[in-house]
């Protein structure tokens, strides 16, 4: 998983179960209930018994449960509200339970329908409900919040478990779980989607996405099915979003020397999801703004992510990390090969420039950051970034082909197994001489970055060298400069150290400076001429057409950039500015079209209102987050007294995606600030029961 902080905890009681019950097989037959936001079915287990154990625990966050069998025999059974305890009808040897049960998740299963159902009464999961199907989606986000929330499983990552399911809903969708799918049949307005699984996992893999797709399967070198989906609205943007797919996967699976240990791979976009990937086994979900064309591709494409998640199938799900202590096995891991596979893609020089641009974050971040890497409680830069840097010294120094020996022999060893640092640094160990107890306490165990070993690392490579050097040219006047940026800008070395001149020159007069500002947009490489938009604040009139070739540049950023400064610089032309952007769109979040509606609106257009009553219309939750938001600062920005506006932000306080909901509530502090508690008040009596108590707590806050 990308960006954000999850750690494994394991519960002491689950640590003693794991040692005396092993649970072997799962069958789940679940119905999913859109409209009221339930799961419920009947859920069978095979476990064996392999030590005297009083009470036997499976979690399950706030559920009910009936029509307890243990051995086909009806047995009593207590429900503490996190677990479903078992204390009678099991015997040492192999056993069954089997109940019913029902949930209403209030987290790690997401219903999400984009439309104010507490309005409609209706849930666009229903196609009936609105007039666009297929509006809707469900899906599940187990780590980090445990998917006990709304499956009987196990919050403890040592208990692996077999996991078949059974899924029901409606027949107008597709539902997509772990595993092969071995059929499908109808049930009555309904659909039975059986999927099943041959090897065991942890059940915070455990997954499921619902809504509306189509998919392209394709084959790997080893013949696995690498199953590709999307949304019928976005098969424009198949390629570009899933490009590299199949040789990424192709070059991991050669590169970590195990075979893939899955049957089939899925990935599947999901709107508003919390993070950007996660890496379920055998069904990566990811988030709906990587859906990208192919100028989005240039600002913000999927390559990292799917590599990283693809990665995750190894480290992390065929062999998992026994405590949160050890979570750098997983993070650590597929952070570096998500770098090796763009490595293989993109070049080495990409490749050390991603290395040097982590030692950087890491550097900073041990001025304040006192955590090591073995340490639960470590922030995610050191378990992703840390322990990418920690693996590269390893394999730097013993070299890829005996990494790859260690490599392949841990997996092998602890395959559906767990793991802790000391298991893999032993399979390190045996196939080299090296100092694993010195790597473990520098590196894992100490909060501080190696910037010297880094730096001797990254400097093998010449175009780090050449950006090195031409850093250190800072110190420099212009003057004694100007020849070798010139010769540099002409070379083909490695944008960075082209937008690295840009960044210098930007405060030199335009005169001096404008050969090096022709000769980087005539590089035609989209950084270094989004660099020259960035750096060039001032435009000078006779360099104003040549700027003006920025707003047809293949990157959304590169658009908005140049369009700003544009408009802030030749006033005088800006109903051509807005003209050009009349038809963007920009990426996932309709960024330019949010940014030609603003500033349409501010132009005084005679059709502002049509144009502002659309930017209002994105505020509300028929659309994403990332959308509300962009749409919710610019309409904001116009009229902050905008009845129906408030109204949208305070709703956005409801909404599971803690980013969103944190931008909400800081946007209404602000306002607060600014004296808008009338305007709130206003509205109060519109708002839903759950939207009154999240403004209630804000509106708390002021007194």
């Amino acid at each position: 998983m990308r960006f954000s902080i999850f750690l494994l905890f394991t519960v002491f009681t689950f640590g003693q179960q794991t040692s005396k019950v092993d649970f072997k097989i799962v069958t789940g037959n679940i119905i999913v209930n859109a409209m009221d936001k339930k799961v419920s079915g009947t859920v069978k287990y095979l476990f064996e018994v392999k030590k005297t154990i009083d009470t036997i625990k499976i979690d399950g966050i706030k559920m009910t449960f009936s029509n307890v069998k243990i051995n086909n025999k009806e047995v009593k059974f207590s429900n503490s509200g996190k677990t479903i305890n078992l204390f009678e009808g099991f015997k040492t040897g192999k056993n069954t339970v089997a109940f019913n049960y029902e949930a209403t998740p209030k987290q790690t299963m997401y219903f999400n329908c984009h439309f104010d159902c507490a309005q409609c009464d209706k849930t666009c999961l229903v196609p009936s409900a609105h007039e666009l199907s297929g509006e809707g989606q469900v899906w599940t986000q187990g780590q980090g919040k445990y998917t006990s929330h709304w499956f009987p499983s196990f919050d403890d990552v040592n208990e692996k478990v077999i996991f078949n399911m059974n899924i029901s809903f409606d027949k107008n969708y597709n539902v997509i779980a772990n595993g092969v799918l071995k059929d499908v049949f109808p049930d009555k307005n309904k659909k039975i989607w059986k999927y099943e699984m041959q090897k065991p996992m942890s059940s915070y893999l455990l997954a499921i996405a619902i809504g509306d797709y189509v998919n392209k399967t394709v084959a790997s070198i080893s013949h696995i099915p690498l199953q590709l989906f999307i949304q019928p609205k976005d098969t424009a943007k198949f390629e570009a979003t899933y490009r590299y797919s199949k040789e990424i996967f192709d070059y991991l699976e050669k590169e970590i020397g195990v075979k893939y240990p899955w049957q089939i791979y899925k990935q599947v976009p999901v709107e508003d999801f919390l993070y950007a990937g996660m890496e379920n086994t055998s069904c990566t979900l990811f988030a709906q703004d990587y859906v990208v064309d192919e100028i989005g591709f240039n600002d913000r494409n999927y390559v990292n992510v799917n590599a990283h998640e693809l990665a995750h199938q190894w480290f992390g799900n065929l062999v998992t990390a026994k405590s949160g202590k050890y979570h750098w096995l997983q993070e650590g891991f597929a952070t570096y090969y998500a770098l090796l596979a763009e490595r293989q893609i993109f070049g080495d020089d990409y490749f050390y420039h991603q290395l040097y641009r982590s030692s950087l974050q890491l550097r900073n971040a041990a001025k304040t950051d006192t955590i090591p890497v073995m340490n639960e409680k470590a922030s995610s830069l050191s378990f992703y970034q840390k322990g990418a840097w920690a693996l590269h010294l390893i394999r730097e120094t013993i070299g890829p082909k005996i990494f790859q020996k260690a490599i392949t022999n841990y997996l092998k060893n602890y395959q559906y197994k767990n793991a802790e640092t000391d298991d893999f640094l032993a399979e390190v160990r045996k196939v080299s001489n090296f100092d694993t107890e010195t790597f473990k306490r520098v590196w894992l165990e100490e909060y501080h970055f190696r910037s010297d070993e880094a730096n001797a690392l990254l400097k093998k490579n010449e175009f780090m060298r050449t950006l090195f050097e031409t850093q250190k040219m800072r110190l420099n006047p212009f003057e004694e400069n100007k020849d070798r940026f010139l010769a540099l800008l002409q070379s083909n070395v490695f944008y960075p150290v082209k937008t690295e001149i840009m960044y210098q020159i930007k405060d030199i007069s335009f005169k001096d400076k404008k050969e090096l500002l022709l000769l980087a947009l005539q590089t035609n490489d989209v950084k270094v001429r989004q660099s020259v938009a960035e750096f060039t604040n001032e435009i000078p009139l006779e360099f104003k057409t040549n700027y003006e070739t920025l707003l047809d540049d293949v990157s959304y950023d590169t658009r908005e950039i140049a369009f700003m400064n544009l408009w802030k610089n030749f006033p005088e032309s800006r109903s051509v500015y807005l003209a050009k952007a009349e038809k963007w769109i920009g990426g996932n979040d309709k960024s330019l079209r949010s940014l030609f509606l603003t500033f349409s609106i501010e132009n005084q257009s005679p059709e502002k209102e049509k144009y502002y009553n659309e930017l209002v219309d994105y505020t509300s939750p028929k659309y994403e987050s990332s959308i509300r938001q962009n749409a919710i600062i610019n309409a904001l920005a116009i009229n902050e007294n905008d009845p129906i506006v408030l109204k949208n932000l305070v709703n956005a306080t409801t909404h599971f995606k803690w980013q969103f909901t944190k931008f909400a509530r800081d946007k209404i502090r602000e306002l607060l600030v600014g004296g808008a508690k009338p305007q709130f008040q206003m509205i109060y009596q519109t708002l839903s029961e759950k939207e009154k108590t999240q403004l209630d707590k804000l509106l708390e806050e002021k007194k």
